[in-house]
């Protein structure tokens, strides 16, 4: 007669000792519980457990922003300033006078004043707390005006004056943001990227206003096809401006492996994982750049059952950490 199987010990915090299904996620991030924890600070769910949990709950969104808190945001408002009053200005001589190049100008730099309110929204809205709905906060709007202000189409002035009005305008701007006033800059944080864009809007766009101005001159000394030998070399340098903004951008965007980590340094730290005594197997790694200075990861960990728990994921964090990867989430299975 077979034995039936002795009933099993009930542990309020695993479900039933011995079932083999313990899969907790282990985070960096910050507690919601005021009662003390043991180990460095590594927040744990269980998913063998079906009663509801309690979900911690976030603040709701607050969109109350200050729109000049600092200089780089003071420096652009006048500057969106100055712009729109060139533009409207040329949109009504435009208007008074038939001229349909002036009036086609004045809308698109009433398009560049967009992109640059998007900037200035994103500083403003960039500086806010996370809440209920963005999770990790503003920051990355930042990088999203970045990558719009890399997009601009081109355009031509259609007026001598209106080139030198607007290359005097933009070279203002280019000299607000001159500490941004290079090619390739390694970004630290969000708004370095927001900032460069900026630069590189106004540079590019007083780029093209000269040379309009040294096509016009060109043609006055009686040279044949300068506007558009002029012009081609335009285009040519504002997409050398800014392709590698335009390609920093879209990476963040496209959340690909962070840049200042070599892809050999994640094959080390899982291979170190992996040769650890009490893991079977390491899964689903993944690490992306949320900003720029931000680096995310995530990754699946299936360990001995006899084996402890907290000083596999001690190690591990400690191995991510010294590739700035702080913001780390592990799963662990038994296996």
């Amino acid at each position: 007669m077979a034995m039936a199987d002795p009933p099993r010990a009930w542990n309020p915090n695993y479900g039933v000792v011995g079932s083999g299904d313990r899969r907790l996620a282990y985070s960096r991030q910050p507690s919601f519980s005021s009662s003390p924890r043991p180990g460095p600070g590594l927040a744990r769910s269980d998913s063998s457990i079906p009663m509801p949990l309690p979900v911690p709950q976030l603040p709701k969104a607050d969109v109350r922003y200050r729109w000049l808190a600092t200089r780089p945001m003071r420096r652009l408002a006048l500057l969106l300033a100055l712009n729109a009053a060139y533009s409207a200005v040329e949109l009504a001589v435009g208007l008074l006078t038939g001229r349909v190049g002036l009036i086609s100008d004045a809308f698109h730099l009433t398009f560049g004043c967009g992109l640059l309110s998007f900037s200035l929204f994103a500083m403003a809205a960039a500086r806010t707390k996370p809440d209920s709905t963005y999770t990790y906060g503003y920051k990355r709007l930042e990088v999203l005006a970045a990558f719009t202000n890399a997009d601009e189409s081109e355009h031509k002035h259609y007026l001598i004056v209106s080139a030198v009005t607007n290359l005097l305008v933009n070279l203002l701007g280019v000299w607000f943001f001159r500490s941004y006033a290079r090619v390739n800059i390694v970004y630290r944080k969000a708004e370095d990227m927001n900032h460069h864009s900026i630069c590189l809007h106004v540079l590019a766009d007083s780029v093209r206003s000269a040379g309009l101005i040294l096509a016009s001159w060109f043609l006055s000394l009686g040279i044949e096809n300068a506007e558009v030998l002029c012009l081609g070399i335009v285009s040519v340098a504002v997409f050398m401006l800014v392709m590698p903004l335009f390609k920093a951008t879209g990476n963040v965007l496209l959340q690909i492996a962070p840049g200042n980590v070599p892809p050999s340094a994640f094959i080390k730290c899982g291979r170190q994982i992996t040769a650890c005594e009490d893991v079977c197997e390491v899964s689903q790694a993944r690490f992306w750049e949320l900003v720029p200075g931000h680096a995310v990861g995530c990754l699946s960990i299936r360990v001995k059952n006899s084996s402890d728990d907290q000083s596999v994921l001690e190690y591990v964090h400690g191995l991510y950490e010294d590739l700035g990867i702080h913001d780390l989430t592990i799963q662990t299975k038994k296996s």
